[in-house]
C-alpha cells in the first residue's frame, strides 16, 4: 500500500515538473543531481573578471532576473550597468528597476549603456 502512494506521489511529481517545463522553457525546474541543464546556462559577464570567477558560472545567467544587493555606496549601480551594458554589447535587452530613483543616464553612458534603449522603470513603492 505505502509502494502505491509513493508512487502516485512520483508520478503526480514528474507531471508537475513537465507542466513547469512545457509552461516556463526547459531548465525552470529540474532536479540537481540530473546535469547538464546548468553546464548549458548562457551567462552576461560582469565586467569584473574576479567575480564573475566567484560566481562560479562566469557572469550572471543570460534570460533571468538578478536582484544586486548592498549597503548604501557599495557598487551596485555601477556594477549592475557594467551587465547591461555586456548584455547590450552582446545584442540582448537589459530593463533597470530603479527604486532609488538615482539613475545618471550620463553615468549609465560613460560605462557603456545604450540609453535609448535601457528600459527603466521606477516604482514609486
Amino acid at each position: 500500500m505505502a509502494e502505491v502512494a509513493k508512487s502516485d506521489r512520483k508520478q503526480a511529481l514528474d507531471l508537475a515538473i513537465a507542466s513547469i517545463d512545457r509552461q516556463f522553457g526547459k531548465g525552470a525546474i529540474m532536479r540537481l543531481g540530473q546535469g547538464g541543464v546548468i553546464d548549458e546556462i548562457s551567462v552576461i559577464p560582469t565586467g569584473a573578471l574576479s567575480l564573475d570567477v566567484a560566481l562560479g558560472i562566469g557572469g550572471i545567467p543570460r534570460g533571468r532576473v538578478t536582484e544586486i544587493y548592498g549597503p548604501e555606496s557599495s557598487g551596485k549601480t555601477t556594477l549592475a550597468l557594467h551587465i547591461i551594458a555586456e548584455a547590450q554589447h552582446g545584442g540582448g535587452t537589459a530593463a533597470f528597476i530603479d527604486a532609488e530613483h538615482a539613475l545618471d543616464p550620463i553615468y549609465a553612458k560613460n560605462l557603456g549603456v545604450n540609453t535609448d534603449e535601457l528600459l527603466i522603470s521606477q516604482p514609486d513603492t
